[in-house]
Order: C-alpha cells, then structure tokens, then sequence
C-alpha cells in the first residue's frame, strides 16, 4: 500500500484549506430515539436551506486502488489520508448526463477534516474521475482537477463502492454558527452498477434501526450539545460508510490479503 505522502505535505495542505477545517463527531441512534433528538435539535438550530425534495437523498460513488489504499489509511488511522468520490443529491432516476453532481477529496489531517469539491456535469466528472482527462471546464479550479488527476493516476483509482441514504440537515443560529448536525437514515451500499442515475439494489450498510448523526463544528461543540448527548448516553463512534460498504459488499481479497501480510 502506498503510503509517501510527507508531514511537510500535510501541514501546508492543512494551512492552504483553513478555512474548510471541521471537527467532525458520529454517534449511532436508534430510529425510535429520532423523533425526541429531532425535536431537542429544532429548539436550537435551523434547517438546512439546502434541505429540501431535491437534496434529502444522496448517493456517493467511491474511488480506491485495487489494493484498497484508501480504504486500509482509514482502518490504520493515518494521520493525513484522503479519498475520492462523486456526489449525487436526488433520486437516482432524476440523475443523467446532464446533472450537476460535485466531485470531492475528504480528507484527514490528524484530527481536522477537510473538504473540497468542484461542481461538474455527470458527464465531466466522468470523464475526469473515470477516463482522467480534463474536463477543460472554464468554471473550475484547475489546480484541483490536476490534483484529481494525479491522485486518480498515482494510485491508479478504479470505482469501488456506492453508498445511498437519506439525509437530515440543521444548521446553527447565533452563537453557533458554524454547527452543523445530519442524521443520516437507511444507509446502504452496493459495490456493482456504478452508474449513480441507476436505481439498482442496495443492501444495508448500517442495520436499518440505526441512524449516523454527525456533529460537525469549526471549533468546538456547543455545550448545551454535549450535555443533550450526555443526556440521551450518545456514545461517539469511528465509522465511514465508505469502510462499512467495503466491507458489507464482501470486498475481502485486498482485505484479506492485507490480514495476514
């Protein structure tokens, strides 16, 4: 497994994104614990603005190596790591050639998140995740689609897995600004039909009574959060749908081959 990239690397990737840093929190919550959660939240945030008919479900294809690289950086918990997908927001029929999709690089600076993304037709960000050619879009930072590309060619990326679910977004007001909480509801994946416009089957990724909710904050978690979490005993876990659909999908060569390396 590729594992080159420096320190130096890292610390000025970190200083040049700043401004995307987040912290980032999971917990699992029971379906029938969503309704009192959501109500505690609404007393305390706002909706999404993006939240609406048109963005609830998103669908996310993932790119690693044939060895599983990005996949293996995460289970290992590399202090700088990243990995690559196209995100879909809609229903799957209403997504074609045409669509505005985003193509993104999350990743992992020991304990900050970043994350940056362009916005490209399904059609360019195929071609550029998929056939590594520029889309030659006028609109677009071309020192990130060079990053892509480099990225796609040095670890020779290939469609891995697609993860679905559907989403509830709430923002912060006042004082937290900058909070952000989703509940991510029947969270399922595939590791075939890498089309995102297709609706083919799914199967569960995470058991479906269960809910991901998300805390994410630029500097630090409000602390009428951290005593409702207290309250409701959240315990914060280390998941990444990615990981569970690699898994979930019976993707065990690389993993098993890893295993007794």
């Amino acid at each position: 497994m590729v594992q080159d990239e420096t320190l130096s690397t890292a610390t000025a990737t970190a200083s040049a994104l700043h401004r995307f840093n987040r912290y980032e929190i999971k917990y699992y919550l029971p379906e029938a614990n969503i309704p009192e959660f959501r109500e505690r939240i609404q007393e305390r945030m706002g909706v999404d603005a993006n939240k609406n008919d048109s963005s609830r479900r998103i669908t996310s294809l993932y790119y690693d190596s044939t060895d599983l690289r990005f996949y293996w950086e995460k289970i290992e918990g590399l202090r700088f790591r990243r990995k690559l997908r196209i995100r879909a927001y809609g229903e799957p029929e209403k997504i074609n050639d045409d669509t505005i999709v985003f193509v993104e690089i999350k990743q992992r600076v020991n304990r900050v998140t970043q994350k940056r993304r362009i916005p490209l037709s399904y059609r360019e960000a195929k071609m550029l995740c998929d056939e590594r050619k520029n889309p030659e879009n006028p609109a677009v930072r071309e020192a990130f689609v060079n990053e892509v590309l480099t990225l796609a060619e040095t670890a020779d990326l290939q469609p891995m897995v697609i993860t679905t679910y559907h989403r509830e977004a709430y923002v912060g007001i006042d004082a937290d600004l900058g909070l952000r909480i989703t509940m991510d509801h029947r969270v399922q994946g595939r590791s075939t039909d890498f089309d995102l416009g297709v609706n083919a089957a799914n199967k569960f990724i995470i058991p479906s009574h269960l809910t991901i909710v998300e805390v994410k904050a630029n500097e630090r978690v409000p602390t009428w959060y951290t005593d409702l979490a207290a309250e409701l005993c959240l315990d914060v876990v280390r998941v990444s749908k990615y990981c569970k659909a690699i898994e979930a999908n019976s993707i065990q060569g690389a993993i098993a081959k890893k295993a007794v390396s």
